[in-house]
């Protein structure tokens, strides 16, 4: 058995499986596992031939495109370590873009940046001041490898570092967490369990995730690639435009497992007509993962009721949880039956912490049990782990996780790993109880929501606008700070309008945000804000950064994002280019 992705990609080049890229006339790219091996050989030479070093990190900034296996596979081959990085997709905030990167590539101490041409045409500022010693590069400025014997490639163990994934950065900045090949490996080969193929069928996926992050990479890519299976793959951006080529391209390749967070199922139900649906069968679509943010009842029942005409199955709709620390999954729901919801004591949640049934109370999803060799424990809210203990069933506190795919710690961060990892266990900081066996989660530690003693999570009240008609959905933030001169905590809410809102709309929807939340939540807001849409500060896999949001509105910078022409595109490339310039000008 495999114990390094380099050995899974060599094991998957023997058989028939690979990765199928779909592009905007949903017209497919075939690309075979052995071709992927053979084509990061040849990155591997070259990056030997600059100088790559045993262990080097290398950040990677592609979109989904062949180009990106390339280059991370090719890293791996080389003995280095790749670190995906997220493309420029907000390009109103470019800015606040060039400054995370930079950060990130600064962390990894990568000598090495590989990237798509036309991304490169964007990172002068980024990587400027860097210092880069071998440089910012195209895969095409690599140099050509001769016809003799290439530089032997470099094998990894189980215990060398295979990947460093940056945390999404709800509550701070991205951390690069280090994970080991063999915590990828025992993630995938865990993951790949829940799957096994029959002899009636082979499951394969379909994913339009971004490849920076763990789920469509590590969840999808590195499962189909120790399954010597398939995947399609589609653009992210692709999807976000035009959400039914998901199910159309799940119906025409007939896969059975697809992952989405709790938006991009509520997405489809916005935007995915009939008449998009033309001949699309989901019957074989036996797996739904939901996870990566808060999942939302009412949508998951939607989603079901809406696309059941076209073969969804009831059982297919399957809530998890995981994290990047984790190297993706944790807990998952009952494959083969549907996701389960209770209805908890609001007020016994808020006030004491505890999960008593209630009919009238408020819905939460399970996320279901550990997977296989990992553990759950729920401990008291203390961060000192010298203080937390574990507590019992029904009772909220903090999640902690044993398994065998938790990373190493966060890369040259000896304090920040010391802070959430001791004695093999792992702090996620989130927040939640086990019930019957199962894991519920309450929200983020550091999210929640402190009001009149209460504790609560803010995206109670922020799915109580699902519905608002002039609200965009999924694009709510709600927190709780202490106004100069207040005797209390008070409630603040964020809510996007859609562009361009009329006057009257602006008049009437903060009342029909305080009615929704006060009559699904029994909360009172105690101040609305509307914003222009694409205001609110979002991490690289689009989660909202809810005390990001508070901090820029008390700086008085929350503002919404440059308006994006071909003018100030063009001035950004020259600003790019200027960089690279100065960059080059300063080596020896």
């Amino acid at each position: 058995m495999a114990e390094t992705l380099n050995e899974m990609l060599t094991d998957a080049s023997a058989g028939t499986g690979g990765l199928r890229f779909i592009d905007r006339k949903e017209a497919a790219t075939w690309v075979g596992w052995r071709q992927i091996r053979e084509r990061a050989e040849k990155v591997a030479a070259s990056l030997l031939a600059l100088g790559l070093k045993p262990r080097e990190r290398v950040a990677l900034i592609y979109p989904t495109a062949p180009e990106f296996f390339d280059a991370f596979f090719g890293i791996l081959l080389a003995g280095g370590v790749p670190s995906p990085l997220y493309p420029p997709v907000r390009l109103g905030r470019l800015k606040e873009y060039h400054l995370r990167t930079g950060r990130m590539v600064e962390l990894l101490e990568a000598p090495l940046v590989l990237a798509d041409a036309r991304v490169r045409r964007l990172l002068g500022e980024a990587i400027a001041g860097l210092n880069l010693r071998i440089g910012c590069l195209r895969l095409s400025d690599l140099p050509a490898g001769d016809d003799g014997p290439r530089p032997a490639t470099v094998a990894p163990t189980a215990s060398d570092l295979g990947l460093v994934q940056f945390s999404s950065g709800t509550t701070v900045d991205p951390k690069p967490v280090a994970l080991a090949h063999r915590a990828l490996v025992a993630q995938v080969r865990l993951l790949n369990s829940f799957w096994p193929d029959t002899e009636e069928a082979r499951h394969s996926g379909v994913s339009w995730l971004p490849l920076y992050h763990d789920m469509g990479l590590i969840g999808c890519v590195f499962a189909a690639l120790a399954k010597a299976t398939e995947l399609t793959l589609i653009p992210p951006e692709l999807f976000i435009t035009r959400p039914a080529i998901w199910l159309r391209t799940l119906s025409r390749y007939g896969a059975t497992v697809s992952p989405a967070p709790n938006f991009a199922y509520g997405l489809c139900l916005r935007k995915v007509s009939d008449r998009d649906l033309e001949g699309v069968d989901l019957s074989r679509w036996r797996v739904a993962l939901n996870g990566a943010e808060p999942i939302s009842a009412p949508v998951l029942r939607a989603f079901q009721k809406r696309f059941e005409p076209f073969g969804l199955q009831p059982h297919a709709l399957t809530p998890v949880y995981g994290l990047a620390e984790a190297a993706l999954a944790v807990t998952f729901s009952d494959l083969g039956k549907p996701f389960r919801t209770e209805t908890f004591d609001r007020g016994l949640l808020a006030t004491e912490g505890i999960a008593g049934e209630d009919p009238e109370g408020i819905e939460v999803v399970s996320v279901g049990t550990p997977l296989p060799e990992t553990t759950v424990e729920i401990r008291n809210g203390s961060e000192d782990p010298e203080l937390a203990t574990v507590v019992g069933e029904g009772v909220v506190g903090r999640v902690w996780v044993r398994g065998p795919s938790l990373m190493d710690g966060y890369l040259d961060q000896p304090d920040a790993t010391a802070r959430v990892l001791r004695d093999g266990w792992l702090d996620t900081g989130d927040q939640g109880f086990l019930y019957q066996r199962e894991l519920w989660l309450t929200g983020r530690a550091k999210d929640m929501l402190l009001l009149r003693g209460r504790n609560i999570a803010p995206q109670t009240v922020e799915m109580a606008l699902d519905g608002i008609a002039d609200a965009r959905p999924g694009c709510a933030v709600a927190v709780s700070w202490m106004p100069e001169g207040a005797e209390s905590e008070e409630l603040l809410l964020f809510v996007e309008t859609f562009p361009d809102p009329a006057p009257e709309v602006l008049d009437a929807l903060p009342e029909a945000c305080r009615r929704a939340v006060l009559a699904k939540t029994g909360l009172a807001i105690d101040h609305i804000r509307l914003l222009d849409p694409g205001t609110l500060p979002r991490t690289s896999s689009g989660k909202l950064r809810r005390q990001e949001a508070l901090r820029l509105y008390l700086l008085g910078e929350l503002l919404p994002p440059g308006r994006v022409t071909p003018m100030g595109l063009a001035v950004a490339m020259g600003r790019s280019a200027w960089a690279f310039a100065r960059e080059r000008a300063k080596s020896p």
